[in-house]
């Protein structure tokens, strides 16, 4: 099984083009003209053209079909089309979706994207609404009579947990807190641009559920981002440098659940991301010492800290200082706190300008960056590095 060994994709795709829209709070557009405008400017980006791509990932939970969006942005016949589920869990595997279809020959290029209207449309902060049942809302019943209806409240018990195991107080989140807004206010593209904080800040923001306060949550975001990967041979015919894919992975833990897996033999840290850490690093043969930039989705401050222990960049517990002590230059675009919420994929494009030495907070010589994805879900995590 490949969990217990190393694979072979590493070195065998890039990521070449990156696009967005803007980030804002009401597009007063549709999540298809979104998506369209990210795929193109992506393309753009790439040097390629829609008669070029013949492959088209995205996430379960887009509104905008790969056929659609194909036939919107002037897009041929598809050899390749995929999703993946569990919400921002999926980040990172579209890319290696999209890896192992260039690696294996099923498709030349192939672009991901992600668009929503969540601020103006669906929000997903709101929590359970109405839907159809399903296994993974049966689960969620176990924990909705008591209480916990939201992302914040499934969140709020594992943050709990991890303050009273390590004898810490809520005001170490707010460390990530600080320092994505202090990114955030360096770059014109973020929501939060000229918006810094301070720990002073972040303590005297309202509670959201006892240990989370406002300023521990990701913000929510109407935008679109598309990536566009080919193989490392075309890749060095096109204007950009290449992000080459040095690893990419998925995991999910044993007794996992979406969001709400209180049965397992703790709650200090995110099997999930253990299991996406032990293959990135068998398969790429780095360690946590060779990480230039770490881009950690941060939809919650907590899950940010337990990232990083998981990867093994810090001890248990020891997260919080960490990030205090600027360890690893961390969420260079100010992260879903402070640029925007696109489901970890806005995270994916600021890897690839740190590759490509373009970041408004660009990390001196910056020539391997990780990323990873949704926790507290099924998640998925990439290293991406400089060719040659």
């Amino acid at each position: 099984m490949s969990i217990r060994r190393a694979d072979s994709l590493g070195g065998r795709a890039a990521i070449v083009g990156i696009g967005a829209t803007e980030f804002s709070k009401d597009s007063g557009r549709s999540e298809l003209k979104l998506a369209v405008e990210a795929v193109r400017a992506a393309l753009d980006d790439a040097g390629l053209t829609p008669a070029d791509v013949d492959g088209l990932v995205t996430f379960t939970m887009d509104t905008s079909p790969e056929i659609t969006v194909a036939q919107a942005a002037g897009i041929g016949e598809l050899s390749f089309f995929s999703r993946i589920h569990y919400g921002g869990g999926a980040a990172c595997t579209t890319v290696q979706q999209a890896a192992l279809a260039v690696a294996s020959g099923i498709a030349d290029v192939v672009v991901c994207y992600r668009a929503f209207n969540e601020r103006s449309g669906r929000r997903f902060g709101s929590g359970v609404q109405r839907r159809e049942p399903t296994a993974e809302g049966a689960a969620l019943g176990w924990n909705l009579p008591y209480g916990l209806l939201t992302p914040a409240s499934w969140v709020a018990m594992a943050a709990r947990r991890y303050l009273h195991a390590y004898g810490l107080g809520p005001e170490v989140f707010g460390h990530v807190a600080v320092l994505d807004r202090r990114h955030a206010a360096r770059n014109p593209a973020a929501y939060f641009h000229g918006k810094p904080i301070t720990l002073a800040d972040h303590a005297a923001s309202r509670w959201i559920v006892d240990p989370l306060r406002l300023l521990d949550c990701c913000q929510e975001t109407d935008g679109g981002q598309a990536l566009v990967v080919t193989s490392v041979e075309r890749a060095r015919d096109l204007p950009r440098p290449p992000a080459v894919v040095v690893a990419a992975a998925q995991g999910a833990g044993r007794s996992q659940e979406q969001m709400t897996s209180y049965y397992r033999d703790g709650l200090t840290g995110l099997p999930e991301t253990a299991v996406v850490a032990r293959q990135l690093w068998r398969s790429s043969g780095l360690s946590p010492a060779d990480i230039d930039v770490g881009i950690l989705y941060d939809h919650f401050t907590p899950f940010v800290l337990m990232q990083l222990e998981e990867f093994g960049f810090c001890g248990p517990g020891e997260g919080g200082a960490f990030v205090a002590a600027d360890a690893l230059p961390l969420n260079t675009h100010g992260g879903q706190l402070g640029e925007a919420y696109l489901h970890g994929m806005n995270g994916i494009a600021e890897a690839v300008r740190q590759i490509r030495g373009t970041s408004v907070n660009q990390v001196a010589g910056a020539a391997r960056t990780l990323v990873t994805a949704g926790t507290g879900v099924p998640t998925s995590g990439l290293v991406l590095g400089a060719d040659g």
